[in-house]
């Protein structure tokens, strides 16, 4: 299982490919909640997405084991199959990413951009099935997107990154979809700030992750979710993925209303773009302040900024900027 040291292994693979985001804050936000509230800009990521980080990790991993594939392949409705085509690109490995057509034309786009081959198909599950047929071909590698010791190993870079510049940080907050990004982050947060409680966030429409936790064991969606949070639409979580999800300190589910509303307003307050899968965990903030007396320090994952005209044609349908954030 991955562990603080290949998180740390990890952060010296990617360092010289990936770029060093930037933590902001908005006082104004900070005064209207009365805490202290700080984001760490993923969507500055490379690929404009933290999921960079994994797919580079992976395949340095690969490299440096003198296993470098002839192929990867990979599956994935948006972030993970740009990041495996940037990164697989980087070491002048083909790709063939498989997606379903419900993607974001954008995420779409910008996979092919990278050099990748892009086969849709009808529904995730179709994807799934596709990637397994492919895998099985002489040199081809299969990427997954969350169930892989390695990325998550490359995702938890992202706290690991955090708690090198940031002390005292009571809580951290980040979007859940297969939970590649939730294990990293929590195993980086318990080994360098045990204090710091990790919560995730989900949608309300998509929470095979929360009834996973209730039920205890995996769910998996019936139907493709109705969700505007694109990077947390996955099917079901991993079984790597699940026994870190146990182990978190809470996950909260987000209607998506309170998508729209949190994407409206970090986009004003922050002045940057923001995808709804990475304001919803401002949803689950603002869910666990209405519990706390003293005040918090708070930290959350902004995840990617990839949004295409047709979303944010949804987001912007009617302005929320009239209705002031706040605890109550």
């Amino acid at each position: 299982m991955p562990n603080i040291q290949e998180i740390e292994n990890a952060s010296q693979r990617i360092k010289n490919h990936i770029n060093d985001t930037p933590i902001v804050s908005s006082h104004l936000l900070n005064d209207w909640l009365g805490h202290e509230i700080h984001f760490k800009l993923e969507c500055f990521q490379k690929v404009g997405a933290f999921k960079a980080r994994g797919a580079c990790n992976s395949i340095s991993w690969l490299i440096e084991k003198g296993e470098k594939p002839d192929h990867i392949v990979a599956n994935s409705s948006g972030n993970h199959a740009q990041s495996v085509a940037w990164a697989a690109s980087r070491f002048g490995i083909p790709t063939t990413i498989f997606m379903p057509r419900y993607s974001s034309p954008i995420k779409i786009q910008a996979t092919q951009s990278y050099g990748a081959k892009v086969v849709l198909s009808d529904t995730r599950d179709e994807s799934d099935e596709l990637v397994k047929a492919a895998a099985t071909e002489k040199g081809t590698y299969w990427l997954p997107p969350f169930n892989h010791e390695q990325v998550i190993a490359g995702q938890g870079t992202v706290a690991f990154d955090i708690f090198q510049s940031m002390k005292g940080i009571n809580a951290i907050f980040a979007p859940c979809g297969g939970g590649g990004l939730m294990s990293g982050t929590y195993i980086a947060t318990k080994a360098l700030s045990p204090e710091t409680l990790v919560f995730g966030a989900e949608p309300l429409n998509a929470n095979d992750a929360a009834e996973s936790l209730r039920k205890n064991s995996i769910q998996r969606l019936k139907a493709i979710p109705d969700t505007l949070a694109d990077g947390a639409m996955t099917m079901a979580v991993g079984d790597i993925t699940f026994e870190y999800l146990k182990q978190l300190d809470g996950l909260f589910e987000v209607e998506e209303s309170d998508l729209i509303y949190w994407t409206q307003w970090l986009n004003h307050l922050l002045k940057v773009q923001v995808e709804p899968t990475s304001a919803m965990s401002m949803g689950a903030v603002i869910q666990w302040l209405k519990s706390q007396q003293q005040k918090q320090k708070v930290m959350v994952i902004l995840t990617g900024g990839n949004v295409d005209p047709s979303m944010m044609n949804k987001i912007w349908e009617k302005s929320q900027l009239d209705q002031i954030p706040g605890i109550e």
